[in-house]
């Protein structure tokens, strides 16, 4: 699929936005160890999430759908699935099962898309071996075949890198120790797992240790699963680079480990504002409303990549819109994201008439340079497919996004909500 994106010098409207993927993956999965049913509205369609909806029916899990958005899931003991666990392009239903399946009395594989085989699974193979786990992979990648072992020990682990998948990983594996697993972080990641499961974290110094007790009792999951900030996120760019432009979100989730954008942007002189913050569950939400405004440049690196990892490639959009160069550094995970994130959005801003310096943990973008509306590719990623969708607002002549059907994985209305705001529908 080709989506073609035409400039525009106005934006306005409210954009209701999907539901927070990283959030429905817990949920869903934490309704499933539970004794008893749940109920989880707004979850998502986007292909990630029902991924992990598609593993737990194959686990033997009960889950219906009777209406949109409104799933019932039935908890219980897992089952061994007859076939190998298939988690579509979803690293997060990957790598958080396999802590859960770590602790089972069957066997399993877990495979995925051609994407998906491509990323590194020893980060949290290494952990679930020192905590006794039987798990093998394939040249360090996807299949991962996990066999019963002769009983989990609880650990302590510090995490080489901040990373919310290996740290819910482990912790779910705890669940299934002898002992207390604990997790170590230097830099905060996403913090939904231990909110969600009401875990004991303590500040030592400037590490996080969060802790888990063997058969942790699993809360209730959030029965209304917030708007997406991943998703807002192209949007409050899309808002801050096009002339003339209000747009308001409602319902966003605020959770302070995923909204570093908010606070790089204003600093870029953004003009976002925040109102009506309030709780769904144990998640912070609120509502967004953003203007246009001149963007100047900023250096971002260190503690702040971690809440911002997944919207680097819709800020080297903004860079690309703003006055000056601006560094984005520490950020070689993107490396080995669906792509190689940093690679894609630098050849596409070359594309589109911007100067980009490629480093191995970032890019370099000289702003304000014309972008001149052509043809990119989204490389399979989603989160490109959007960036670029993005920049095509604010390029001369019409964009068009080759493998624009990657927004399903996340936003699967993506391109008729930028056609609304814009006026193009």
């Amino acid at each position: 699929m080709v989506a073609e994106v035409a400039p525009t010098s106005r934006l306005e409207g409210t954009v209701f936005l999907p539901a927070d993927k990283s959030i429905a993956h817990r949920a869903a999965l934490f309704a499933a160890l539970r004794d008893e049913p749940s109920v989880i509205e707004n979850f998502p369609a986007s292909a990630d999430p029902q991924s992990t909806l598609g593993c737990l029916r194959q686990l033997g899990v009960c889950v219906h759908e009777d209406r949109a958005g409104h799933v019932k899931i039935a908890g219980g003991p897992l089952r061994e699935a007859s076939t190998g666990l298939d988690c579509g392009n979803s690293g997060t239903t990957m790598r958080l099962l396999a802590g859960v399946l770590a602790g089972q009395p069957f066997q399993s594989t877990l495979t995925g898309d051609d994407s998906l085989r491509s990323r590194p699974m020893d980060r949290i193979a290494a952990p679930l071996r020192q905590m006794r786990a039987n798990v093998s992979l394939t040249r360090g990648r996807v299949p991962i075949r996990i066999t019963p072992s002769s009983g989990l020990r609880g650990i302590t682990y510090a995490l080489p890198i901040a990373s919310a998948q290996v740290k819910s990983c482990v912790l779910l594996a705890g669940l299934y120790a002898d002992g207390p697993t604990t997790v170590i972080e230097k830099e905060p990641s996403r913090d939904h797992t231990e909110r969600m499961l009401d875990l004991t974290v303590e500040e030592v110094g400037s590490m996080r240790h969060i802790t888990i007790e063997p058969g942790h009792t699993v809360p209730s999951p959030c029965t209304v699963i917030p708007l997406d900030f991943s998703a807002a996120a192209f949007f409050l760019v899309a808002a801050s680079i096009v002339k003339d432009a209000v747009i308001t979100m409602p319902g966003v989730g605020m959770n302070p480990t995923r909204i570093a954008l908010v606070d790089v942007l204003r600093a870029m002189g953004a003009d976002i504002t925040i109102d009506r913050m309030r709780h769904s569950g144990s998640e912070p939400i609120g509502d967004l409303t953003v203007r246009s405004t001149e963007l100047h440049a900023v250096s971002v690196g260190g503690s702040l990549i971690p809440g911002l990892i997944d919207e680097i490639p819709i800020l080297a959009v903004a860079a690309a819109c703003a006055e000056g160069t601006t560094l984005i550094r520490d950020a070689a995970e993107l490396r080995v994201k669906e792509t190689d994130r940093i690679h894609a959005i630098a050849t596409n801003l070359r594309v589109l008439g911007a100067e980009v310096e490629e480093f191995p943990d970032g890019i370099a973008v000289l702003g304000n340079a014309p972008l001149q509306g052509t043809v990119v590719d989204s490389f399979g990623d989603h989160r490109i497919a959007m960036a670029m969708g993005i920049a095509g607002l604010v390029a001369t002549g019409k964009t068009s996004i080759r493998g624009a059907r990657a927004v399903s994985v996340s936003y699967p209305e993506f391109w008729k909500t930028l056609q609304h705001i814009s006026g193009a529908a």
